[in-house]
């Protein structure tokens, strides 16, 4: 929490639009580290927050694993709201995954000048329910005491969530990098949304003040395939007030945001970004 709070004092300090990046499950924030420095270069003042007792490291992560347990998608959008309200400029606002989801739940409640969702899981109302996404996320739903586990992936099927359209050798390598284990919560929380009319995933989409959105596909994406993202993109625009939009990456995976082509992505998400700031 302290590290956050020394970033939010460097962007206030430096006076230019923060970038606050979301991470998603199984991932850290330095996985954006490569994205910092592109926004940086750009202008922008990038802000890398953690979710709610974050590891410093992926080795630290692993050696520790329990401090990701219990962790729900609500705790950790208010944790993120606590931070962004300490901002002196509204920022724009990049996630990835579960990030990507909370991302379109801060921009509902206001706290964007612009925002992007790359591989966004669904929010309360989003139907489509693809079996690859089943697949994906069996190594947490498997077990219903997963809720209460932090949970990792083995290679197996961090290949199959993630690095499915990558060779196997960068998908080893990412895997070594980059993958810690992950609250299981939010995954049932996910699961079980359209059923929960007291959901923690839902989203205001026609919020009056959220600001424009991109909304991002890996096109061979097996975690959130294209299905997930254009449903959430269609409930998205009926927002009257400010942009939608949605592109598709092709042969991109979920690991899109960290694999041999990020560049690509962090690119169309800066291009979007500089149209509104």
């Amino acid at each position: 929490m302290s590290h956050d709070l020394a970033q939010i004092e460097a962007a206030n300090a430096s006076g230019r639009v923060p970038v606050v990046f979301v991470h998603g499950l199984w991932l850290l924030p330095s996985s954006w580290d490569r994205w910092a420095g592109v926004f940086a270069e750009a202008g922008f003042h990038p802000v890398l927050p953690g979710w709610p007792d974050d590891p410093e490291t992926v080795a630290e992560a692993k050696e520790h694993p329990e401090v990701f347990a219990h962790k729900t998608v609500g705790q950790v959008a208010d944790h993120f709201t606590g931070l962004i309200s300490k901002l002196e400029r509204k920022p724009v606002i990049v996630g990835h995954s579960f990030g990507g989801l909370l991302t379109q739940i801060l921009a509902g409640r206001g706290l964007a000048c612009v925002s992007v969702a790359i591989d966004p899981a669904p929010f309360q109302g989003v139907l489509p329910l693809p079996v690859s996404s089943l697949r994906a996320a069996a190594p947490v739903l498997a077990n219903p005491a997963n809720i209460h586990r932090a949970v990792p992936l083995t290679y197996d099927q961090f290949r199959y969530a993630f690095a499915n359209a990558l060779t196997d050798q960068e998908a080893r390598e990412l895997y070594d990098e980059f993958s810690v284990p992950a609250p299981g919560a939010p995954l049932f929380q996910a699961a079980v949304a359209n059923f929960n009319p007291w959901s923690e995933t839902k989203v205001d989409s026609t919020a009056e003040h959220r600001g424009p959105l991109l909304l991002i596909s890996g096109e061979k994406d097996h975690t959130v395939p294209w299905a997930i993202t254009n449903a959430s993109y269609k409930k998205q625009a009926r927002n009257e007030h400010a942009v939608t939009e949605i592109v598709e990456m092709p042969g991109r995976g979920h690991s899109l945001t960290i694999d041999s082509g990020w560049r690509e992505v962090c690119g169309t998400a800066l291009a979007f970004v500089r149209r509104f700031v």
